[in-house]
This record gives C-alpha cells, structure tokens and sequence, in this order.
C-alpha cells in the first residue's frame, strides 16, 4: 500500500472540520515552510556540527600539549587525575559541543518566528485573493428572484476570478431571462384560459335562464365552441412544454421531412403540389391531392419540397410543420395563398399573402400568446403557434427566421433544420433562453 507524502499528509491535516478556506491556504502556508525549514536548519546543523569537530580536531592535532600538574601522558593521549584543567583535547571538544547546542536552540527560535510569520503571510495573502469571492458570496446572498436585475460586475486583473464572476453575471442574465418568460407565461397562460371560462359561465347562466328551444342550440354551440379552443390551448402548452424540455439522443429518429410536409399540408382544401417524392412514392404533383378545393374555400396552398431527411421527433416536426400552416392559412387574406418551400438543406419556407405587418411585430410574435394587430383573442388561434415552432426548432438543434411578406403583405417564416445529423441534445434553459432561434427584423 502506497503511503501519503508528508506535503499529502500535511494538507490533509489542514483541512479542518469547519475551518475557512482562507484558514486552510494560511495553514498549508506555514506548514510548507516548517517543514522545509526543519529540513533545511537540520542540514545546516549537521553539516555545521561535522565541520566544526573536524577542524577543531585539526587544531588541537597540531597544538603544543602542556601537561599541568595532576596530568600524565599516556601513549597518544593525556590522561587527568583527580585533580586539575583539561587538555586541549578536552576543551575543543567542549567548544564544538556548546557551539552546536547554541546553533541548535537559536535555529529552533528562529524557525517558529519565521514559521508563526509565514503563517500570518499565508493569513493575509488569502485574504487578498479571496476578497472577490467573498463580494460574490455577498453579491448571491442578496440576490432573489426580484433582484436578478442586479449584477456582480467583478473589476480588478483578467484573471481567474474576474473570469467567474462574468461567468456568473450571465448565468444571472438568463436566470433572469428565464425567470421572466415563465412569469409572463403564466400569467398570459391565466389570462387565457380564462377568457373562455367566462364565457361558460355567462353562456350557462343567461343562455340557460328560462330558455327556448333557439336559445339551447345557440347555448350548446357557445360552449362547445370555448369548450374546443380550450382543449387547443391546453394541447398547445402540452406541446410547447415537451418541446422547451429539449430531446434526447433516444429519442431522435431519421425522419423524412418532405413526407410531413406533404402530410400536413394535404388535409387544406385546396393543395397544389410539384417535385419530390410522395409518401408512398413518387408520383405526379407530390403527395397531396393537386388542385383539390373544397367549395373554393380558404386559401390555395403551393407546395414545393425536395427530398430531404433530418433526425428528430416525428410527431414533434408534424406539430412544427401543422403550426406554421395553420398560421398562414388562418390569418391571410380573402383569396390568399400560401407557399410551402422545402430544400435539401432542410430549409423549410412557409410563406403566406396575409394583412401588412410590420417589422416590429415580427419579434413579439414568437412569444407565447403574442397576437399581431386585429386578431381576436376569442379566434381560433390560440397564440402558441410560432412559440411552438420556435421550441421545436430549437430543440432539433435548427433555427428560425421570420420576415414580412413582399411588400409588406404577410409572413415568411423560414425553419432550418441540420440535415440527417445527430445534434447534441439541448438542454431546458438553452430552449428556454431561445439562444440558437434567430429572429430577423
């Protein structure tokens, strides 16, 4: 089993049950020069301890030995009697003794003032770097969601710190951002949802007061009529909160978007298709019924798509590709048209011939519940249909533009989708922040 250097054990030791990280820095400061320190005066001292007797050896080798009374010599050495003064041998013997102890203590003493004082360095150092991160920590604390408005705004060096508090100003900037979308949300979701319910309750209480037979049939369609935009806007924010979660690789499949156009746009009344191939095959003028109308109602639909095959849901770019038809085809003009373009690169064109709108509406009518001027609240719409597209976008790892018509007349909406590639998958507050979406003004 391998065993911990003193530098691991050390640090270990240093991290105290409660202690700061300021604590600690000032801590492993002090340790670091005790024990380089101890190791560097115990060289000293035993080099300083074997030099000393090596040369004091060496001088009394070569001095004239004097023999005082009580002394004999003895071979090479002298021997003391009871009684007399040491040799020289015996007094260099006693000096490089008391000149090591003397080294030795001072070199202790000097070694825990310098220690105490790298100790106070590591202390006021740590403070220094640390003051940035404790402004943050003050900054956080006072922050709520009533408060995200406020910044960090770290000043000083570009260095480390600095870099973590721009990284945390943004992540309040999108919390922020995402704390914001959700309120309006919920409050235009309440908004919504009960507006119909009012009309219920009026239906029921003045459509049911000692009612005629004329009064029940006008009565059961009013309620019928909010009941089925109710289930549009509830079905709408299913949709709109499953796409804002973001897809998972598993959950991607090869998907043939030419067939999901020619799908969706096959259930308007009148479809005039060309090029590409149909579900089932190609087949002259696509897969929709060409020029099929009902009574000439609602506007004519061009469609015009080439092969092309992205990864995704199936079920989600139907929704996608449903939205973006159902708003040009309701909100056109008497004797409209709306043309579907799809390219190989997965870009996706719906384009429709509905009133004037202006470039500083295009923006707004992506948020949820956002209607352009002149629609009605009480119309079939619900006000979720591009704001779905833009999460289903998004989630699929494509981008949404949107430009008025020619001329003013309408909307072009153009969806591009990566083509028959895996996206990494895209996370909740990525759909949420609608950072990949483009919107041209």
């Amino acid at each position: 089993m391998k065993r911990p250097s003193p530098l691991r054990r050390l640090a270990d030791a240093s991290k105290l049950p409660h202690s700061t990280i300021r604590t600690r820095i000032a801590l492993v400061y002090g340790g670091v020069f005790l024990v380089l320190g101890t190791a560097l005066l115990a060289t000293v001292n035993l080099a300083s301890r074997a030099g000393t007797e090596t040369e004091a050896r060496a001088i009394a080798s070569t001095a004239v030995v004097v023999v005082p009374p009580g002394y004999a010599v003895k071979g090479p050495f002298i021997a003391r009697s009871s009684t007399g003064s040491p040799t020289a041998y015996e007094l260099t013997d006693h000096v490089s003794d008391a000149a090591g102890k003397q080294l030795l203590n001072w070199s202790f003493a000097a070694l825990l003032v310098m220690t105490a004082g790298a100790v106070g360095v590591g202390w006021w150092i740590a403070g220094r770097v640390l003051r940035p991160v404790h402004a943050m920590t003050a900054k956080a604390r006072r922050l709520s969601e009533k408060t995200l408005h406020e910044r960090i705004a770290s000043s000083g060096p570009d260095d480390e710190l600095k870099e973590l508090g721009e990284t945390l100003d943004a992540l309040l900037g999108r919390l922020e951002k995402a704390f914001d979308s959700q309120r309006r949300f919920i409050a235009n979701a309440s908004h919504e949802l009960r507006t119909p319910l009012a009309t219920q309750r009026a239906a029921i209480q003045i459509g049911l007061d000692d009612p005629s037979p004329e009064d029940l049939v006008r009565t059961r369609q009013t309620l019928l009529d909010t009941n089925r935009r109710s289930e549009r806007l509830i079905e709408g924010l299913l949709v709109l909160a499953r796409s804002e979660r973001g897809l998972a690789t598993d959950e991607r499949e090869v998907v043939r978007l030419d067939h999901v156009v020619r799908e969706e746009t096959a259930r308007y009344p009148a479809v005039r298709g060309g090029g590409g191939d149909g579900p089932d095959g190609p087949g002259p003028g696509g897969g929709g019924p060409e020029g099929r109308s009902a009574g000439g109602a609602g506007p004519a639909v061009n469609v015009a798509v080439a092969a092309c095959s992205v990864r995704g849901n199936r079920l989600l770019l139907a929704q996608l590709v449903a939205n973006l038809l159902a708003n040009a085809v309701t909100y056109n003009v008497p004797g409209g048209s709306v043309e579907v373009a799809l390219s190989q690169e997965g870009a996706l064109l719906v384009r429709n011939t509905g009133p004037v709108v202006s470039e500083a509406d295009v923006a707004g009518f992506f948020e949820p519940f956002r209607r352009g001027e002149g629609r009605d609240r009480m119309g079939p719409g619900s006000g979720l249909g591009l704001s779905i597209v833009r999460s289903i976008a998004v989630a699929h790892g494509g981008t949404v533009t949107a430009v008025p018509g020619p001329e003013g007349g309408g909307l072009a909406v153009t969806v591009r989708l990566p083509v028959d590639q895996a996206p990494e998958p895209v996370s909740r507050a990525a759909v949420q922040s609608g950072s990949p979406a483009r919107i041209s003004r």
